[in-house]
């Protein structure tokens, strides 16, 4: 998730993506997203395996923020806001 393109980032796993953006998004989360404005979904994956999700999570939050920045923008150069692509899961 961004605040913008470009802006701050934020990494995490969630086994209800729509519903965790939406919560992000309505600021309904105290912390870190909240506290800097991150509500836009730029990239995701998803993962059958709970263990899977949770290690390549870990692996992402070590990366350089250009890795980040090219793995979003590898799939979404424009930033779109993805929520309402994922909110019918």
């Amino acid at each position: 998730m961004a605040s913008q393109r470009n802006g701050t980032l934020y990494t995490g796993f969630c086994n209800s993506l729509s519903r965790r953006v939406y919560q992000h998004r309505e600021g309904l989360i105290p912390g870190f997203t909240k506290q800097y404005g991150v509500k836009r979904l730029v990239w995701y994956e998803l993962h059958d395996d709970m263990h899977e999700a949770i290690d390549r999570e870990a692996r992402i939050k070590r990366w350089k923020r250009a890795w980040k920045l090219n793995l979003i923008e590898a799939e979404n150069p424009d930033w779109r806001d993805l929520f309402f692509e994922i909110a019918h899961d």
